[in-house]
């Protein structure tokens, strides 16, 4: 099953995995599933370093690398992306969770977060 994991649960299963929950990383470490980053996650991360927020110090470019050799894929965003953020309910102002909602119901994927607010989405979703 392939599993888009919300941003911060990728800051996490690669800085700090102590922080994931058990099912967290019981789902990511299955060999069984495939771990998928967002594109928006990266900018996330990018946007919110050059700000200085304290829980977004990695270097996107380390961090992507990092996924990558770790057998994570990389989902770009799309048009049909970007598009699907207009049907969406207005449960979540925050852009980069909404594209990432919009991705995971465009693709078919499912999306872990550890916000109840992203998992109250009508999409392929799964708190943990």
């Amino acid at each position: 099953m392939k599993l888009l994991l919300d941003t911060h649960l990728l800051l996490w299963a690669a800085g700090d995995p102590g922080r994931l929950s058990s099912d967290a990383r019981a789902l990511i470490e299955d060999l069984g599933n495939n771990p998928v980053f967002s594109a928006a996650s990266l900018w996330e991360v990018a946007i919110k370093r050059g700000l200085g927020r304290s829980d977004f110090q990695v270097d996107p470019r380390l961090l992507r690398r990092g996924l990558l050799d770790n057998g994570y894929d990389e989902l770009p965003i799309a048009s049909q992306h970007a598009v699907a953020v207009d049907a969406l309910p207005r449960i979540h102002a925050d852009p980069f969770d909404r594209i990432l909602v919009a991705q995971s119901m465009v693709e078919g994927i499912t999306l872990l977060t550890s916000d109840p607010i992203v998992a109250r989405y009508p999409c392929p979703v799964r708190k943990v």
